[in-house]
C-alpha cells in the first residue's frame, strides 16, 4: 500500500517529512531572488546579504526542529528527514548560475495529494535542485506504490520576473511555476494562490494533472507575497483561520462563506536577527494540525492559541525561534505525506 496518502490538512497524521537547517544560507544575487524576496529592502540585487546564516541561528533552528520531531513521534507520527546538501556549491542552466539555499521547508518543494507526490516547478533558481535532497524518500514512496511525478522544469529566464511591477504579477505566464506551499488541500477542493511564487499557468497545469476528481480554485488578488499558509490555515471542516491583513471580510473565498471564520488575532513578534525579517509577522499563524483536535503552534502566539482552544482544539505549544529569519513556521518545515482518512467532498 502506498506510503503517500493525504487528502487534507487535518486528518490524523501518520507520516511527515520535517526539514533540516544544516548549511542554510542566503543564495547569490539574481533577478528572481531580488524580485521575489529582497526588492522591498534593497535597491539592486547586488545588495542582497548572501552567504551562510549565523551559527547561532542554525543551531537554535536545529534544536527547535528536533523538539518538533520528538513531539510528533510522541504522538505516534513517523518522521522522515531530507538528506544534507552542500548549498554553497554552484550550479545552473545554459542561461544562469546560482548556489543553493536550504532544505528547511519541504512544504515548498513537494506537493502530496492523494497517493501522488509532485516535485514542484519552483519560482527561485536557487531551489532548482532542492528536490534531490528528498530523492531517497521519493524512491521509497514510489516503491510502496505512490505516484511520483515532477512538474516541467521551468527555464526561469530573466524575463520570467518583473521587478516591482506597477500592475500585474512578479511572475509572468511563460511556463508553469509554483511552489508547493501555494497549495492547500481540502478534499476534492484544492486552493491555489496566484502570487509571486505561483502563476496562473501553474494552476492550469495542476488542474490538468489532478483531473476531474479535484477542483483547483485559483485565489487571485488575495496576497501577492509567496505562500498561502500564512494567509489561510484550515483547522478542520467548518473552521478556518484567515489573515485579516490580507483577506477583507467582503472578499472571503466562496468556499469559506458558511464556515466558522477565525480572524487571526494580533501576532506576537517572534523576532529576527537582521535589520529586517525574511518573513512577515504572520508566520505566527503557520501551524500544523496533528489531528482535527490537536495543533502545533508557536508557543509565543498565545492569542491565537486561545482562539483555537475556544473551538475545542488542544494546542501543543513549541518554540520556533527563527521562523522570520529562515521564513518557515511549523507548517512550512513539515510535509504531511500520510494522514488516516479518505478523499471526501467538503463543499
Amino acid at each position: 500500500m502506498s506510503k503517500v496518502n493525504v487528502h487534507n490538512e487535518w486528518d490524523p497524521l501518520e507520516e511527515v517529512i520535517v526539514g533540516i537547517a544544516d548549511g542554510a544560507r542566503v543564495p547569490s544575487p539574481d533577478r528572481g531572488l531580488f524580485a521575489l524576496d529582497y526588492c522591498e529592502h534593497h535597491e539592486s540585487p547586488a545588495e542582497i546579504p548572501s552567504g551562510p546564516y549565523a551559527p547561532r541561528v542554525i543551531e537554535e533552528a536545529k534544536e527547535d526542529l528536533d523538539d518538533f520531531v520528538t513531539a510528533l513521534q510522541r504522538h505516534g507520527v513517523t518522521v522522515r528527514r531530507p538528506s544534507m546538501t552542500d548549498h554553497a556549491q554552484r550550479f545552473g542552466s545554459p542561461s544562469w548560475t546560482t548556489d543553493g539555499e536550504y532544505n528547511y521547508c519541504p512544504r515548498d518543494v513537494l506537493l502530496a495529494i492523494g497517493d501522488m507526490i509532485i516535485e514542484a516547478p519552483m519560482a527561485l533558481r536557487s531551489r532548482y535542485f532542492e528536490p534531490f535532497a528528498y530523492r531517497r524518500l521519493l524512491q521509497e514512496y514510489f516503491d510502496s506504490g505512490a505516484q511520483w511525478i515532477s512538474a516541467p522544469k521551468p527555464q526561469l529566464l530573466d524575463h520570467t520576473y518583473n521587478i516591482r511591477p506597477v500592475s500585474g504579477s512578479v511572475l509572468n505566464n511563460h511556463e508553469p511555476i509554483f511552489d508547493a506551499a501555494n497549495v492547500i488541500r481540502m478534499g476534492r477542493d484544492i486552493l491555489y494562490l496566484v502570487s509571486c511564487s505561483g502563476n496562473m499557468l501553474g494552476c492550469r497545469w495542476l488542474q490538468r494533472v489532478l483531473g476531474d476528481r479535484y477542483r483547483v480554485h485559483p485565489l487571485v488578488g488575495v496576497y501577492e507575497g509567496t505562500h498561502l499558509d500564512t494567509t489561510i490555515a484550515v483547522v478542520r471542516p467548518g473552521v478556518v483561520v484567515l489573515c485579516p491583513e490580507r483577506i477583507r471580510k467582503d472578499r472571503v473565498p466562496e468556499i469559506f462563506k458558511k464556515w466558522d471564520i477565525v480572524w487571526c488575532p494580533e501576532m506576537v513578534d517572534t523576532g529576527y536577527s537582521w535589520s529586517y525579517p525574511r518573513a512577515s509577522i504572520w508566520q505566527g499563524m503557520n501551524f500544523i494540525m496533528i489531528n482535527p483536535a490537536l495543533a502545533v503552534v508557536n508557543v509565543l502566539q498565545v492569542p491565537l492559541i486561545r482562539e483555537l482552544e475556544k473551538r475545542g482544539v488542544d494546542v501543543l505549544p513549541l518554540r520556533m525561534r527563527h521562523a522570520r529569519n529562515l521564513s518557515g513556521g511549523f507548517h512550512c518545515v513539515s510535509l504531511d505525506v500520510r494522514r488516516r482518512g479518505a478523499l471526501e467532498d467538503y463543499s
